[in-house]
């Protein structure tokens, strides 16, 4: 599945040689345009590439599991000559990018995942996608109106700002995500698929948790070595699952200087 991408930069002869592609993937219920602030401060001298993954955004619906989320980013990605790149994905996202770098690594350059364990995990999705499913749009609906309406299902703030951007507002409202996939999908989302024993990816990973966050667990720190072997864990502690929204500042910092680093 070919995938909707934002992509930003210098021109590509301003680009420093063998200074990887970033590519920037979003979270469940998000889409290519929540990761803007820092892909344009990425843009300033890198190229980048912000995609909506399958069923976000403007890409393409259909049922999803992360092997074909990898095999959709690679075929996408080889349509924009964008391999070997850097991974950045934060929850699903990093799912997606950690699946594409353990089953091609000779793909990825090097991986920063945001809040997620190669593990499952599920921290109230399922419940908040068949909420959202609920929801009946009226006839007509303004962007404050379906902030209310929104408010019981999404009670924080900061998150129902990036859930109304997957609202079509005016006449004839609705979702414009593939709500019915996603949540037909929503095992395989909060799962993990099998990866054969043996397969490791080597290159430079960072993993960011947030201190607020229930998602990475010590238990899951052996698995993490395993897979990722030459990965270091950095703690973001004014912020939760969310924290490129919670602590932007801090997230920013990091970021750079790991993408700078490799």
């Amino acid at each position: 599945m070919r995938l909707n991408v934002v992509e930003r930069g210098p021109d590509r002869a301003e680009v420093a040689p063998g200074r990887p592609p970033i590519v920037l993937l979003h979270g469940l219920f998000g889409r290519a345009r929540n990761l803007g602030h820092f892909q344009r401060r990425l843009a300033a001298d890198r190229r980048t590439l912000a995609i909506d993954l399958r069923n976000h955004g403007d890409s393409p619906h259909g049922q999803m599991d992360y092997m074909a989320m990898a095999f959709d980013l690679v075929e996408t990605l080889a349509g924009h000559d964008a391999l070997p790149a850097t991974l950045v994905g934060h929850s699903m996202g990093g799912k997606a990018a950690m699946t594409l770098a353990l089953t091609r690594p000779e793909l990825v350059h090097s991986l920063l995942v945001a809040d997620i364990p190669p593990a499952i995990t599920g921290h109230g999705s399922s419940r908040l996608g068949r909420d959202m499913l609920r929801i009946e749009f009226p006839p007509t609906l303004s962007r404050s109106a379906a902030d209310a309406l929104l408010t019981e299902a999404v009670p924080n703030a900061d998150i129902r700002q990036l859930m109304l951007q997957n609202i079509r507002f005016g006449e004839n409202p609705g979702w414009q995500i593939g709500l019915q996939e996603l949540v037909a999908s929503m095992i395989n989302i909060e799962g993990w698929p099998y990866i054969p024993e043996g397969h490791a990816y080597d290159g430079p990973t960072l993993f960011l948790a947030g201190g607020r966050s229930p998602y990475i667990r010590a238990e899951h720190h052996a698995t993490m070595h395993r897979l990722f072997p030459r990965h270091r864990l950095e703690m973001i502690e004014e912020a939760g699952h969310w924290l490129h929204v919670e602590n932007p500042a801090r997230f920013a910092a990091l970021l750079e200087q790991f993408v700078d680093e490799f």
